[in-house]
């Protein structure tokens, strides 16, 4: 024969909860995240939800402040968290959407942001004003990026015009780049969005030169994981990043116009 519980004390002995409450118990907490699931699926939905970014110097100083602002005033409960690094072998891991200066191979999916040109940063009077020759820049002293991201294929770019510069630092950091060219280390070779950001193009003492001829520009992308369906949060952020690039363009072109002149 079977027991039956009765869910009390039976002569000092603790007898397990009927089977009816156990349900109950169970059916009561299945619902309740039932509920919360529901929730989160509405709250993502609405884009209230969180994003993650992974981005790089140039971003971060002058895109992602226009993609996080408006984010935050189209979506003001959404959670966004953003990342900063820039290493050789990027990966979009738990990453919604990656900024890089360059595509990514294996399974992601990008768009083209920004063609971004190279441009020469040197102290005033180091070089007469208007373009200056590549080869001019052989075996002349240069504060570089370290050799990650569009780094070396810039580099290279340099030596295939006959120019090899001798680096004399090289450091992560824009501001600090632009400072060891104030005090007088060497010039630098640094894309536009990097001038533009530290408003180098603004100081008295700096001088920004255009090169002849020309270097391939570093090509932005913004990344994401290939087959993901995007939150509405992260399809805005997408939007917005295009959005924002397009409107840098003409400024770009203007820039090196503005380089060109005599």
């Amino acid at each position: 024969m079977g027991s039956f519980s009765t869910g009390r004390e039976d002569r000092g002995r603790s007898v397990s909860p009927p089977l009816g409450a156990v349900v109950l118990a169970r059916g009561r907490e299945v619902l309740a995240k039932a509920e919360e699931m529901t929730e989160a699926i509405e709250r993502f939905r609405a884009g209230e939800g969180r994003i993650d970014i992974g981005t790089f110097q140039s971003m971060t100083n002058v895109i992602l402040p226009i993609v996080v602002r408006r984010l935050r005033e189209e979506f003001p409960s959404c959670d966004i968290r953003l990342s900063e690094e820039e290493p050789e072998d990027p990966r979009i891991g738990d990453l919604d959407l990656l900024f890089y200066d360059r595509r990514l191979d294996g399974e992601v999916e990008s768009v083209e942001l920004l063609a971004d040109p190279y441009l020469l940063v040197a102290r005033a009077g180091a070089f007469p004003d208007g373009p200056v020759r590549v080869r001019q820049l052989d075996d002349e002293p240069m504060v570089a990026w370290p050799l990650t991201c569009d780094q070396p294929a810039m580099e290279q770019a340099l030596a295939r015009a006959d120019a090899h510069p001798r680096i004399v630092f090289r450091t992560a950091g824009n501001e600090a780049l632009l400072s060891m060219v104030r005090a007088g280390m060497g010039s630098a070779v640094v894309p536009w969005l990097a001038v533009h950001g530290a408003e180098a193009d603004n100081d008295d003492r700096l001088r920004v030169h255009e090169l002849r001829p020309t270097l391939p520009p570093r090509r932005i992308h913004l990344h994401w994981a290939a087959g993901r369906t995007h939150s509405p949060l992260a399809t805005r952020a997408i939007e917005i990043a295009v959005e924002a690039a397009a409107d840098l363009v003409p400024r770009t072109t203007s820039s090196r116009r503005t380089a060109a002149r005599p």
